[in-house]
């Protein structure tokens, strides 16, 4: 009985093994087929695939995390005076798209400054910057050409505040410095483009002729 029980199991673990390797396969006994070998050949540069570390996945989204819509761009130029406006619109209506530009009405204040000089030559007025930097006096660039050789201490929009600060410098120890309008009240047109970015690109030259010089700002 017991040699039987034996035989019985020994031929059970070779059916068994036979099952499992497919050798039944062909009598339409096998087990189901777990993996999906047709989907090998239909990988693209399996080779390609690689595994990134957390810091890496951060530094791989960063770029799009850090990249929202643009909004639309807008520049200013101006003020332009009447004779100004005329060329500037006849221009505008030919080379601009309909409803990227319009002219408004600006008023640009007067510009007063607390100033010294004229000096008589660039040296002059270099060795003067000098002496007042080492005072740690703030010096502000000159918009009036007719002013050269001589230096701005100081800019605003009212003489009164202007000369607020000549009183100032007073106490510090300047002497020779006054106040005076270096650029009367501006009153005329500002030039608005939206979209700027795309508009200048494409007519950038068509427009310059018309611009007067006047630079491009941001919109306020």
């Amino acid at each position: 009985m017991l040699r039987l029980i034996v035989l019985l199991l020994l031929l059970a673990n070779g059916v068994y093994y036979a099952w499992s390797q497919g050798l039944l396969k062909g009598f339409g006994f096998a087990p189901v087929q777990q993996s999906e070998p047709q989907r090998i050949p239909a990988q693209i540069r399996p080779e390609a695939l690689r595994i990134l570390a957390g810091d890496e996945l951060r530094r791989a989204e960063a770029p799009v995390a850090a990249s929202p819509a643009r909004a639309p761009e807008c520049l200013q130029a101006g003020p332009f005076d009447e004779i100004q406006v005329v060329a500037l619109r006849e221009t505008l209506e030919t080379a601009l798209p309909v409803g990227t530009w319009r002219l408004d009405a600006a008023v640009e204040p007067a510009r007063w400054i607390v100033y010294m000089g004229k000096f008589p030559d660039a040296q002059a007025a270099l060795t003067k910057r000098a002496e007042l930097t080492k005072l740690n006096l703030k010096l502000e660039p000159l918009v009036n050409p007719a002013l050269e050789f001589g230096i701005s201490l100081g800019a605003f929009e009212t003489r009164s505040a202007a000369e607020v600060q000549l009183e100032t410098l007073k106490q510090r120890g300047v002497r020779t410095a006054r106040v005076l309008e270096e650029r009367p009240e501006v009153r005329g047109a500002l030039l608005r483009i939206t979209a700027a970015e795309d508009v200048l690109k494409a007519h950038q030259e068509e427009l310059k002729p018309a611009l007067a010089g006047k630079p491009w700002r941001t919109c306020k």
